[in-house]
């Protein structure tokens, strides 16, 4: 039976690969800082660790009899003042570090699609350059660029909710989104294969606009779309980063994402209306 870590296991990403690579049969120990909050799946693990890959003191044994590491581990919500460059880089350095030091056979590591193009955003650098750290270590590896989350999508919905949905730009740029489900099987085939780059995407392509309309339709709403034009998110980029860093940052994510084509292969069966309905059910039903 073949061993494996999954860091980032309480990420929307890192609970479908844990339950993923449980079904084919693997041992899976999830490394948490919060343990408890994966109590809703522990049907999926073998093992909990409690470790922070940002304090190596607390990592330095979680890889012990490991064969995989699978890494999605990352911040998007600032805690304790950290910043992207302290996680998604130094965090999963250190997690590295402790893999190469326990004999690991492989690393599988989530970053960004379009990624190397990217590197005038800070987040996609921290990740990048920690993915360049990985290339230079020897270890065999794997490296995702998904171009985007369901999870990130459900924004729209937030923003429909509340009764009109913000485009950066006017929404005719394309994205093909995937679902947490979709992408951890593909995770598990990279940690099983031999390709150290895979680039990936859901099975629709859509337009921003197309994905706004659908938030609308899905909660029975007419759709009120205000359209951003990119150029007014660079002074207010610029503000933002006056009080907050990290959210200018994150905003400088977004409005690129939103004004570029995210089209990566198309894999997987979870559509984004289905997707939408079932969150829309669950809110009816709270």
């Amino acid at each position: 039976m073949k061993r494996v870590l999954v860091a980032g296991a309480t990420g929307y990403l890192g609970q479908f690969v844990a339950r993923e690579f449980k079904a084919r049969g693997y041992f899976v120990r999830a490394l948490a800082r919060s343990p408890g909050r994966l109590d809703h799946m522990r049907d999926s693990l073998d093992e909990i660790v409690q470790g922070e890959v940002t304090r190596p003191e607390t990592i330095a044994h979680v890889c012990d009899d490991i064969d995989i590491v699978f890494s999605s581990i990352g911040i998007t919500k600032q805690k304790d003042k950290l910043t992207f460059r302290d996680v998604d880089y130094q965090g999963n350095v250190n997690l590295l570090k402790a893999a190469q030091q326990a004999g690991v056979e492989k690393f599988i590591y989530v970053s960004v699609f379009n990624g190397p193009n990217l590197l005038h955003l800070d987040i996609v650098k921290a990740h990048e350059d920690f993915v360049d750290v990985l290339k230079a270590s020897g270890m065999n590896h794997a490296v995702l660029r998904p171009t985007g989350y369901f999870s990130d999508m459900t924004e729209f919905l937030q923003m429909a909710k509340k009764g009109r949905v913000y485009l950066i730009g006017d929404g005719s740029n394309r994205v093909n989104p995937i679902h947490g489900a979709d992408l951890a099987v593909s995770c598990v085939d990279a940690a099983e294969g031999e390709r150290q780059e895979v680039d990936v995407g859901g099975p629709e392509i859509m337009t921003f606009r197309e994905i706004a309309e659908l938030a609308f339709r899905s909660l029975g709403k007419p759709a009120r779309i205000t359209a951003v034009p990119a150029w007014v998110m660079r002074p207010v980029i610029a503000t933002t980063k006056l009080f907050s860093k990290h959210q200018s940052e994150l905003l400088a994510f977004f409005t690129t994402a939103m004004t570029s084509d995210v089209v990566a292969s198309s894999t997987g069966s979870h559509r984004l209306e289905d997707h939408f309905a079932s969150l829309c059910s669950e809110g009816s039903n709270q």
